[in-house]
């Protein structure tokens, strides 16, 4: 158990924070990366020429949680034996199929095996996405979605495909902010 007195000020502190160092994420090896997606919150969503790709620019990440301090805790308990590895590598074969088929290869290895390089699995959530939600889209696909719809919460997950270990790494909102167009049901005659 930790106790109040073990934490530092510092560490909270960097939780609470409402400013654009958010937007960068210490989820792997303390090495800030990067979140996957376009500009920022406040510029519209155009298409812009970068050599022969059109690219998307569009709103930023907001309301970015970072996991890492879980993940660390988790870690710690299995070093320590108060977690199991059985307990700590569960990930479901749906997760495993996933990262095998769709995630997105990291440079990072796994902190369990050490054998396998982590997989991150990026899920997509909200009202607006109708059959969309609750499924995998590649990072690329982000910026486009972003500029599509109003509000959508995306989870990033990290996989290792040897061990099954897994946990979320980050979370965060995306889309343009505005509400979303309602659509006309037909005509009441009277």
């Amino acid at each position: 158990m930790v106790s109040r007195s073990d934490v530092s000020p510092e560490c909270i502190g960097s939780i609470h924070r409402q400013d654009t160092s958010l937007l960068k994420t210490f989820a792997t090896g303390g090495e800030p990366r990067d979140l996957p997606v376009g500009r920022g919150t406040d510029v519209p969503c155009r298409q812009t020429r970068q050599g022969d790709a059109m690219t998307q620019t569009g709103p930023r990440p907001r309301q970015v949680v970072d996991y890492g301090l879980a993940r660390r805790a988790a870690l710690a308990e299995l070093r320590s034996g108060h977690l199991t590895r059985a307990d700590a590598c569960d990930a479901h074969p749906y997760l495993l199929r996933a990262a095998k088929y769709h995630g997105e290869p990291t440079d990072e290895r796994c902190p369990v095996c050490r054998r396998e390089r982590l997989t991150h699995v990026t899920y997509v959530y909200g009202d607006e996405l109708g059959a969309c939600a609750g499924r995998v889209k590649a990072t690329g696909e982000l910026a486009e979605m972003a500029c599509e719809y109003g509000e959508f919460r995306v989870y990033v997950v990290e996989v290792c495909q040897g061990c099954a270990w897994n946990h979320l790494t980050v979370s965060y909102v995306l889309g343009h902010g505005e509400a979303p167009r309602t659509r006309r049901g037909p005509a009441s005659g009277g």
